[in-house]
């Protein structure tokens, strides 16, 4: 079968279960392949799909241009629209991307630790490939060739679900990513994106694919994240919300301290990492906190606050209990005042949902409390909490942020999609009865 199906209805749900086992047999079948590809030739391969985007801009300009006009006329928010939107300069962006991952050194076979036996033995413990990677994704084109050239860089084979808002857009990245790989003269099928809209393929690829998917990585809102680590048979990567605080201690600089509040707040109002809650200590308040607050309104922020925080500024409305816990993703952050160190940790124990958190101090003690004893994936000092990007952490792009413990966890970028094994390495030992 091909690499790439453009079928997009499907008669029954036999038909279905027939497309989803093929893609993953062939999908499993590419990984061996890519496990073995060499780093010379995964780059190239890299360089190839960059230049196959560039080269296939009208195609995919157009299919994306269809995409967002059923957005509209279906009445999306302006919000989607503008994630699902590509225009030159974001497909030449898109294409770089790619190629900044190509420059990464490669993640496989990387020594990770070596230990020498008292009886002559050398173990190794190296970096390999995860397998296949299912990544289910909304409204966000992108995504399709950052994901795809992550796992590729990786040694991985990728199983690609765009939602029906981006999926014309998907389907003509995917096929120019393809391409760049048959050139190169690796599997074309180590990219596949599922060619239905079917909702049902989601629950195919949740369920493993009979054995051939490894991991699902889910790139959304919270329903699809939701959906997925409730449904998933397989080890998931993935945060189900960002609710990211950014703590301004008893002894910070007040300037700092307004201008990484604003740029964690407003520089992106829409991603995991933008700030969600404000917290002051109230040892600063009497002078920051009224500075802070009306920095945040005079730039179009919505406050919610504390008694103290709404004494600031009559524009400021009521924090509920619900408010320390809600996702925005828009302009509205929630804002009080802490009694030291202590409460702002334990407000964000209990409130917040260990993606990334930020303090703002000049007290260096303070500083190594707060970054040892707040359990996220990302804890800053004086820096904006919209640096949980794998591009800002040099991985060249993310496939997304994990939250939970186990193997990956912060941004997942090419390392992350490595596990390992163990090479061990003898002379004839064995071992005594």
């Amino acid at each position: 079968m091909p690499a790439l199906n453009l079928k997009s209805d499907l008669a029954n749900s036999d038909d279905l279960t027939t497309l989803m086992a093929g893609i993953g047999r062939r999908a499993r079948a590419a990984a061996r392949q890519m496990a073995l590809a060499p780093a010379q030739t995964k780059d190239v391969a890299l360089r190839t799909i960059a230049e196959r985007l560039r080269a296939s801009r009208d195609t995919i300009l157009r299919e994306n241009a269809r995409d967002v006009a059923a957005a509209k006329a279906a009445g999306q928010t302006q919000a989607l629209i503008d994630r699902l939107t590509l225009d030159e300069k974001r497909l030449e962006g898109i294409a770089a991307a790619v190629e900044k991952i190509g420059a990464l050194p490669d993640p496989v076979g990387r020594q990770l630790a070596a230990i020498e036996r008292p009886n002559g033995l050398l173990i190794e413990r190296v970096a390999v490939p995860l397998g296949v990677i299912g990544v289910v994704f909304e409204s966000r084109p992108n995504v399709t060739a950052d994901a795809g050239a992550l796992c590729l860089k990786a040694g991985n084979a990728a199983i690609l679900r765009a939602g029906s808002d981006s999926h014309r857009s998907a389907v003509a990245i995917a096929k120019a990513m393809s391409e760049g790989l048959a050139a190169a003269g690796l599997p074309a099928d180590a990219i596949q994106i599922v060619p239905t809209r079917d909702r049902a393929a989601v629950g195919a690829m949740l369920a493993g694919l009979n054995g051939c998917v490894d991991v699902i990585v889910p790139r959304g809102g919270r329903g699809l994240v939701e959906r997925v680590q409730s449904e998933a048979r397989v080890p998931v990567f993935a945060h189900l919300d960002g609710i990211c605080h950014v703590y301004v201690h008893g002894q910070a600089d007040l300037d700092m301290a307004r201008t990484v509040l604003l740029n964690s707040k407003m520089r992106r109002t829409g991603i995991c990492g933008a700030a969600e809650t404000l917290l002051v200590d109230q040892a600063c308040a009497g002078t920051h906190l009224a500075p802070l607050v009306t920095a945040l309104l005079d730039a179009g922020c919505a406050v919610r606050g504390d008694a103290a925080v709404q004494a600031v500024d009559a524009r400021v409305s009521a924090a509920s209990e619900a408010d320390w816990r809600t996702e925005y993703l828009d302009a509205v952050i929630s804002a009080r005042v802490v009694d030291g160190l202590d409460a702002a940790i334990d407000h964000i124990e209990t409130n917040g949902s260990h993606h990334t958190d930020a303090i703002i101090t000049a007290d260096a003690e303070a500083a190594a409390r707060f970054l040892a004893e707040v359990d996220s994936a990302i804890v800053t000092h004086n820096a904006s909490t919209q640096f949980a990007d794998g591009g800002e952490f040099g991985f060249g792009a993310e496939i997304g942020i994990a939250t939970g413990r186990m193997h990956a966890r912060g941004p997942v970028g090419v390392e992350q999609l490595t596990t390992f094994k163990y090479r061990v390495h003898g002379n004839g030992q064995t071992r005594p009865v």
